[in-house]
């Protein structure tokens, strides 16, 4: 370009090095920064630059201290140079100042940025106005303007930035010559130049995709598909992603030979403008007398798609498909909705024989007529050996829609794209058998909304896109009874309607085990239904049973194990030793030895492949057969020392958990200390919490200990569950597991006295006691507790030492032996303080105000009881002050100072309805009516009393719901309402007697006639 110039004889160049020319000669423009000032300014086109902004853009963070004297320097060297006639002194013309900044005042078309543009602008009006050929050389003309890399020699920030903005400006127009040349039907004259563009710039599509083109047109069609693979890798390898959708429309029109890709004609010529004839006008390019003839087009056949065969591939619908009605309408309406947006695609996961094939078949021949096209279905076999390659099932299904093997492509891109294109305005409905995965399946998915999808798979297929989630879980007990009774014989199974439920029942109401079952039973006409149930009742021998022909239950899910990876596998098999209905993930960690993260991510993985179920957040359990076939799976693989350690490390997390627990429930209590814990668990922060957690974990607490007490062979494998029953002593005061207290208590001590371990015994024996006493049985109490005694002394144990005397205590307190009971306590306190435990010692002084009531003492009765509230509250403590207000409330309701008593069991009543302690909440209730009805306040009474029965009942406390009985006659005698008392009191003492309560003497002394103010004691 030198030697061009604009006016006044300067030239400017920038797409290049930066460069200057005076009148045909170049200018010395001085250094690289100075070059570069001198650049930005010309980028600016005439508009002013800061300072600031200048030295940012050509040092950016490395601007030495004195930048700015610097860039005066070098503007300054610039006006020399570009203006050197210019006075000294005088204002300069081209490199002025604005304010306090700088800008460059151009010659028209003295830059050659500005001529590029220029002739771009014009090839787009020569192209949008049917002149291809001269846009064609303009783009030409305008891309002779660079001469190398843009700013070439320049540096800083700014440069850089420009740099690369024009670098693609240059790509961008040169891409766009390419679409013209295509245009003018110039594709084997640009086919070299794409060639060598696409190696330079292989990500650029649009590059691609002209280069596809322009070999389509020369006839070679293979190498046009082989540019798509190529950039489908590259854009794979380098970005992670597909190629874009006009590159990949383009790969199917070629793999289609879409005719609309043929080149266009050539276009014609401008026409010649002829001198004007005498009656033409000029350029009318017919005689003057001639009619006007109007152009006819050529007639064009239409692209008719060819014909294609109707797949029917359906398999066979079973004749006794029975249920899943909600299931089966929800899929026909996904399937039969069609859609704008997308396919309709349902994905149906769920464990192996849970009848993922049979409803998905079933609900296909549904909706046979909403796809008139045909119906195609594969068997991807992704839980078999040798999953069913996308390849192989497009293979088939092309063949399936008659394209001649010989022609059908190699590649997987190739092969989808075809069959996309060849189902588009096409309505066919695909089934997809047995997936293994999101990749397996993609390819093998439509493309046109017309057309829809289901797929099975044992795995959730939540990665595929826009699927329709369906998790298949087992059936109703009713549906699978039907299936049993369509497959065994319906008369059969309504003679032993009974047995047959227990029959599905043991099956987990699984369709295949159901199905097998119910075949066994049909081939066998002298067997019952009822005979039936003992085999399958034998978890041992369960799976054995459920085999017929080529169908096995254990089969099925081996297929699953089998796909596992071996950390997977190792989770499945081992979380199958816990008995518990299900599992935390935290107790899971604990059974695998893994970090909480990674235990969490291997549940879910087996939770995605239908191998475990979450019933809730951070919960996890088996279908009952699984866990059956996991546990065979455990006993192959682990040897009984490594299933040891891991029930050992379960029963660890508990025991912490459960310490943790009663350390916050029982503040100040010496027990949590004694416990011998190994192991972390989880830690609360407040009652309720904690409460809360034994609760819910309270099944699983009592699964794991009754397996330690079966499987124990040694006093230190047993001693963590005897330490675990005592550290849930607040879930037995929340009334919810008595029951299972007195199962797990019993089953510890039998393991105890069967190994010989007097630690696990002593601890099981005070827990027993515990129960016991809570049900009112309270001479077996005692029982235990003189034994727990005797233990604690021969072996010098302090875990209960203070606990069990207060407990005999109370226990021989309330068979009215009070004396006994005061000299007990003596004891414990003389414990408690050798042992400096002053939360016993309050507990000692509370209790035992009811003794000296009982002795006449009343005085001393709230002296106690007021003592033992004074520690408690100065310690802290809110379970110990709830307790201690309960017995100062009684002492205070006995002696008359009746809203003294009210105002402390509403406060305790508040704590325990907070902290789930509903056994203390219906004792509560009860002294509260008490209270009332000495106040003679009897509808407050009645409701308190209602109160305390309705938990009573709901916490299955027999002595709670007398005692709430006895109170409710009592405050509806003071009512009037007489029948209804007398019903409650009858009730009440037909309860007490049943328990050989004291209390049962009094009622029947009261129901032969004592005045109904009467209170009895409790």
């Amino acid at each position: 370009m030198a030697g061009q110039s604009g006016e006044g004889g300067l030239w400017f160049a920038v797409l290049g090095p930066v460069r200057a020319w005076r009148d045909g000669r170049e200018l010395d423009l001085g250094t690289p920064l100075q070059r570069s000032i001198l650049g930005m300014l010309l980028l600016r086109e005439g508009r002013a630059i800061s300072p600031n902004e200048m030295i940012d853009a050509v040092w950016g963070e490395d601007a030495p201290p004195r930048a700015l004297g610097a860039l005066r320097t070098y503007v300054s060297r610039l006006r020399t140079v570009l203006e050197p006639d210019r006075v000294a002194r005088s204002r300069p013309e081209l490199l002025t100042s604005i304010g306090r900044g700088y800008a460059l005042r151009l010659p028209d078309d003295a830059l050659d940025l500005t001529r590029f543009e220029r002739r771009i602008a014009e090839a787009e009006t020569a192209r949008r106005s049917g002149r291809p050929r001269e846009a064609a050389d303009l783009l030409r003309a305008a891309l002779a303007l660079f001469e190398g890399e843009p700013l070439a020699g320049t540096v800083g920030p700014y440069a850089e930035h420009q740099r690369d903005r024009l670098a693609e400006r240059r790509l961008s127009v040169v891409e766009t010559l390419m679409d013209v040349d295509l245009e003018l039907g110039d594709h084997a004259s640009v086919v070299s130049e794409l060639i060598a563009l696409t190696a330079d710039h292989p990500l650029r599509e649009r590059l691609r995709a002209q280069l596809m083109l322009a070999l389509y047109r020369c006839g070679r069609q293979g190498d046009a598909l082989n540019v798509f693979t190529e950039t489908r890798e590259a854009l794979i390898d380098e970005l992670g992603i597909e190629p874009g959708p006009e590159l990949t429309a383009l790969h199917q029109r070629i793999l289609t030979a879409d005719p609309t890709l043929t080149p266009p004609p050539a276009p014609a010529e401008e026409p010649v403008i002829e001198p004007a004839a005498p009656g033409r006008p000029a350029g009318s390019g017919r005689p003057a007398d001639g009619p006007a003839e109007e152009p006819q087009p050529a007639e064009e056949e239409p692209y008719a798609a060819p014909e294609l065969p109707r797949p029917a591939q359906l398999p066979a619908a079973v004749t006794d498909f029975t249920g899943r009605k909600e299931q089966a309408a929800r899929l026909r309406s996904l399937l039969s909705t069609a859609s704008a947006e997308g396919l309709p695609l349902v994905a149906i996961s769920g464990i192996g024989g849970v009848g993922k094939t049979t409803l998905a078949v079933h609900v296909a021949h549904q909706v046979e007529e909403v796809f008139p096209d045909g119906q195609l279905y594969a068997d991807l076999r992704g839980y078999g050996d040798g999953a069913t390659a996308p390849e192989s099932a497009l293979g088939g299904f092309l063949r399936a829609l008659g394209i001649p093997p010989d022609v059908i492509p190699d590649g997987l891109a190739e092969r989808s794209a075809l069959y996309r294109s060849l189902l588009a305005e096409r309505r066919v409905l695909v089934l997809l058998d047995n997936a293994r995965d999101a990749e397996q399946v993609s390819p093998l998915l439509p493309g046109s909304p017309g057309c829809a999808a289901i797929v099975t798979s044992r795995v959730k297929l939540a990665d595929l896109p826009a699927a329709r989630l369906v998790d298949l879980d087992v059936m109703e007990p009713d549906e699978a009874l039907s299936l049993f009774a369509a497959v065994a014989g319906p008369e059969r199974v309504a003679a032993e309607h009974g047995a047959a439920m227990d029959v599905v029942a043991a099956c987990g109401f699984l369709p295949l085990a159901v199905r097998i079952v119910a075949a066994r039973l049909a081939a066998r006409p002298s067997w019952t239904v009822a005979s039936l149930a003992p085999r399958l009742a034998d978890e041992q021998r369960r799976l054995d049973e459920m085999r017929v022909g080529n169908l096995a239950v254990e089969a099925t899910f081996a297929l699953g194990y089998g796909q596992l990876a071996p950390e997977q596998a190792r989770a499945f098999r081992l979380l199958s030793l816990p008995s518990g209905p299900d599992i935390s993930s935290e107790a899971a960690a604990a059974v695998l030895a893994l970090p909480a993260y990674e235990t969490e991510a291997l549940l879910e993985s087996l939770v995605d492949a239908s191998l475990l179920e979450a019933p809730g957040p951070g919960r996890y359990r088996y279908h009952d057969l699984l866990r059956l076939f996991a546990r065979r799976e455990l006993n192959k693989a682990e040897r009984p020392e490594a299933l040891a350690l891991a029930l050992g490390r379960l029963l660890g997390f508990y025991l912490a958990s459960a310490q943790s627990a009663h350390r916050l429930a029982y503040e100040g209590s010496a027990i949590a200390d004694n416990l011998v814990v190994v192991g972390t668990g989880r830690t609360f922060t407040t009652v309720d919490e904690a409460v809360a957690w034994l609760i819910a974990e309270g099944d699983s607490l009592f699964a794991a200990i009754g397996q330690t007490a079966a499987s124990a062979r040694s006093g230190e494998q047993l001693l963590p569950a005897g330490d675990l029953l005592v550290a849930m002593e607040p879930l037995l005061e929340s009334g919810t597991h008595t029951r299972e207290f007195d199962q797990g208590t019993r089953a510890v001590l039998a393991a105890a006295l069967r190994i010989g371990d007097p630690g696990s015994e002593l601890r099981s024996r005070y827990v027993l006691g515990r129960v016991l006493f809570a049900a009112n049985r309270l001479r077996e109490a005692e029982e235990q507790f003189r034994r727990v005694r005797e233990l604690s002394a021969e072996r010098a144990e302090k875990v209960v030492t203070g606990e069990v005397l207060n407990a005999l205590a109370v226990v021989v307190g309330r068979q009215r032996r009070h004396a006994e009971a005061l000299a007990l306590f003596e004891a414990a306190m003389t414990w408690y303080r050798e042992n400096g435990v002053p939360a016993g010692e309050a507990l000692v002084l509370s209790y035992s105000a009811r003794d000296h009531l009982g002795l006449g003492r009343p005085d001393d009765a709230i002296a106690a009881a007021e003592k033992g509230l004074a520690i408690f509250t100065e310690m802290g403590s809110g379970a110990g002050t709830a307790r201690a207000r309960y017995h100062l409330g009684i002492v205070l309701s006995r002696v008359g100072r009746l809203t003294e008593a009210v105002h402390h069991h509403a406060e305790c009543l508040a704590f325990f309805r907070a902290s789930k302690q509903r056994v203390w909440e219906q004792r509560v209730c009860s002294r509260l009516a008490e209270t009332f009805i000495a106040a003679e306040r009897y509808p407050e009474a009645v409701r308190h009393a209602e109160q305390a029965l309705v938990v009573s009942r709901d916490i299955g406390h027999p002595y709670g719901e007398a005692l709430s009985l006895t109170v409710l006659g009592k405050a509806l005698r003071g009512l009037g309402d007489l029948s209804r008392s007398l019903a409650c009191l009858r009730q009440a003492y037909d309860v007490f007697s049943r328990l050989g309560a004291p209390e049962a003497g009094d009622l029947k002394v009261l129901l032969d006639g004592v005045p109904h103010g009467a209170v009895v004691e409790t």
